[in-house]
């Protein structure tokens, strides 16, 4: 088939005018799979390998040869801002075509909206949380008016959904909405970090009968451009005077991206405020222009939206520090240098965030920028080590010589959307039995694990809380003290969200922050500087004004992900090999270079467990943060007697410092050995007594279910054993 000419003739047109050579063999392959057969397409391909254009051509082509009587392709993306650039994408690209595309999030206006369900059709582009709340809102007829000619469903970066409670939402609502579908839509799934095609392809497919063909070619390997440097740093606090600025790693930053076109990656929306405010104060001190921008979840949808148009316009300078929110799948063509502060938590993070460059031919551009605290000279040993060097190192490693990426571990006891979905289906339905609801949720793919016992139980739980209601004749209707909450339009998201104030100045929303200063007190969003004027509790918003200088930020404490045990193995190997990285810079080979001294004086290439002073020793398990959680535990209930234990410490999931009567680190390794050969079980690893509350409506889940799913989806005794035995 010769794919070129299959495609409808406005495509054509579109790939001539904008000079378009060839169709890559990803789109190539995508277009055959699309018109040659009925199966669900796995797209996996690498970042700027044309994954977007191979799904929407074939696609597209379908829908303008046989419109559809209702929305014809449904776009599930993770973001708003992917959203946003895919929208402005497939505009461009169906001008010709009488073929319309409706994004739907919480930033589009109202009246955009309105448009689509007055007349549904063409493509619809949605988060989770968007529709969720057509399921909610709308009637059966409605929703069979907007969705019952649906062809095809398209998610976007999979991996993104893969392995949470979000993604088995998604699930959740592709299984209620194939009740207003006449025939079956195939399914599409997109891409570049997948470690295992068979899981993403069982993800996909999930409750369907078609098969899934992955598209996987790999396109020739592109040059990528890799630099690591370290620093030690000291915090600034506020001050008036406006050069202050000591950190040497922002001034290295500031070097590095002057008058260019770069993503400055951090790992919380702190260090995303920090950075800009002290790039921008570097760049007045030069008398510079301001070109910086701020990204995350807390920032206006204005100042979100001039950042994504200031890191598109060509030809033009412009940096823009971002969280996640800029990781997954947004095309800025330009865009000369990606920066890294301190290590990502994952291979896949990285393979994003280093895909956002060299997306035009050119090589693509990575600098790491690891930092440390000055050392005072009291560090224990276990705090000497650079960890953040040692991981950023890991990861390129494991890529660069494996092409490993990890594997994605499924969620077996969703409680939380147990609740949600549970609520959802009964706020759209109304009134339902006991035994019809259960068969609506317990049918729902994520909850295969979930008995009818289990449902029992927690429905009853339910009702002793007055979430729920029974009515006279045995039907299930919300309970007075959950109406408020499903009603709210928070209720859509399975993630937790804080309650934060609005800042605003006299013209425009900034955005939003969680604890804020008393009136007088100055703090830092949007990468600027801000004077409280007033605060209004119970509209919960600050009035502002903008001022000189660096103040604190606005968020405390840093995002925390799992870190898988391939990262941790492969740091402890960095640790103990005398290889030397092309990629260091002089700073980083310095600081590994004596991180490998001490670790070998202190032994660390012998033993796991080394001592410390006063009765003190260090575990360091090179275990992922799951078995390493699990490791925790297991000391905590079943080794304090026998070892005598008076505290556990550590870092996660770097090292755990232990305080004991038997402080012989051959003895607690034996113990442990020991305890492993124990028939320990995961759940003997939670406290009758417990029940944690980890996701956003678990204090709505009996504590014993709760004890159940951090048993299963939080422990792993049998990692822990295998690595324990390998020591």
């Amino acid at each position: 088939m010769n794919a070129f000419s299959r495609l409808a003739p406005f495509i054509q047109e579109y790939i001539y005018n904008n000079g378009w050579t060839e169709l890559r063999a990803v789109q190539i392959e995508a277009c055959r799979v699309i018109f040659e057969t009925d199966d669900h397409l796995l797209i996996a391909a690498a970042t700027a390998s044309g994954k977007t254009e191979a799904a929407f051509l074939p696609v597209v082509t379908l829908l303008h040869e046989k419109p559809a009587t209702s929305i014809g392709a449904l776009y599930i993306g993770p973001i708003k801002a992917l959203i946003n650039d895919q929208f402005d994408r497939l505009n461009d690209l169906l001008k010709q075509a009488e073929i319309p595309v409706c994004a739907w999030h919480g930033d589009v206006l109202r009246s955009r909206k309105e448009m689509l369900l007055k007349n549904p059709q063409g493509i619809l582009q949605i988060t989770p949380e968007s529709l969720e709340s057509l399921l909610i809102n709308k009637k059966t007829t409605e929703l069979t008016r907007l969705f019952g000619d649906l062809r095809f469903i398209i998610i976007d970066e999979i991996h993104a959904f893969m392995g949470t409670e979000r993604g088995c939402q998604v699930l959740s609502q592709l299984a209620r909405l194939s009740k207003f579908v006449k025939k079956p839509p195939r399914r599409i799934g997109l891409s570049a970090t997948l470690g295992d095609y068979s899981s993403a392809e069982d993800w996909l497919r999930s409750e369907t009968e078609r098969s899934v063909i992955t598209a996987n070619i790999s396109d020739k390997q592109r040059k990528v451009h890799l630099a690591l440097e370290h620093f030690y740093i000291q915090k600034p606090g506020f001050s008036e005077k406006p050069g202050f600025c000591d950190s040497p790693h922002y001034k290295y930053i500031f070097n590095i991206t002057k008058s260019r076109k770069c993503l400055i990656f951090t790992n919380d929306r702190a260090e995303t405020e920090s950075v800009i405010t002290n790039l921008r104060q570097i760049a007045s001190d030069e008398g510079l222009p301001d070109i910086y921008h701020v990204h995350h979840g807390s920032i206006s949808a204005k100042l979100r939206e001039a950042a994504e148009e200031a890191m598109r316009e060509p030809n033009t300078p412009a940096i823009t520090a971002a969280t996640i929110t800029l990781e997954l799948g947004i095309d800025i063509g330009q865009l000369e240098r990606v920066i890294q502060l301190d290590a990502p938590f994952s291979v896949s993070s990285f393979l994003q965030r280093l895909g956002r460059t060299g997306r035009r031919g050119d090589p693509a551009d990575m600098r790491f920028v690891c930092t440390e605290n000055e050392p005072s000279g009291e560090e224990s040993l276990p705090n000497q080590i650079p960890w953040q060097l040692l991981q950023c190192i890991a990861i390129i490693q494991v890529y660069l010589e494996e092409r490993w990426i990890e594997p994605i571990r499924p969620v077996q006891y969703p409680l939380s959307l147990l609740y949600h979905q549970t609520m959802s289906i009964l706020t759209a339905t109304g009134e339902i039995s006991p035994a019809y609801l259960a068969d609506r949720v317990l049918t729902l793919p994520p909850f295969i694990a979930i008995s009818k016992d289990d449902f029992r139980q927690f429905l009853r739980y339910l009702i002793d809380l007055d979430h729920l209601e029974q009515t006279e004749q045995g039907e299930l209707v919300i309970g007075s003290a959950a109406e408020k909450m499903v009603r709210s339009f928070q209720f859509y998201a399975v993630f937790a969200e804080q309650k934060e104030y609005i800042v605003r100045d006299d013209s425009m929303e900034i955005g939003s922050i969680i604890m804020p200063p008393p009136v007088g007190g100055k703090f830092t969003l949007a990468g600027r500087t801000w004077e409280v004027l007033d605060i209004e509790p119970k509209a919960k918003t600050l009035w502002v004004k903008q001022v000189e200088g660096i103040a604190s930020i606005a968020w405390r404490g840093r995002n925390s992900a799992n870190i898988h045990t391939g990262i941790l193995q492969r740091m402890r190997r960095v640790l103990f090999e005398d290889i030397e990285y092309s990629y260091l810079q002089n700073g980083a080979k310095e600081r590994l270079k004596a991180a490998r001294q001490l670790a070998r004086n202190a032994g660390l290439d012998r033993s796991n467990i080394l001592s410390l002073e006063g009765k003190s020793c260090c575990i360091f398990p090179w275990m992922g943060t799951v078995a390493f959680r699990t490791l925790e535990r297991w000391l905590n209930l079943f080794g304090r007697e026998s070892l005598d234990i008076r505290s556990i410490s550590g870092s996660p999931p770097y090292f755990l410092t232990v305080k004991c009567g038997q402080s012989k680190p051959e003895d607690i390794g034996e113990a442990i050995l020991s305890l492993c050969k124990q028939g320990i079980r995961a759940e003997d690893l939670v406290n009758a007594q417990e029940a944690p509350k980890l996701q956003k409506y678990d204090e709505f889940i009996p504590p014993n279910l709760l004890r159940k799913a951090f048993a299963v989806d939080y422990l792993d005794v049998a990692e822990l054993r295998t690595i324990v035995s390998g020591w």
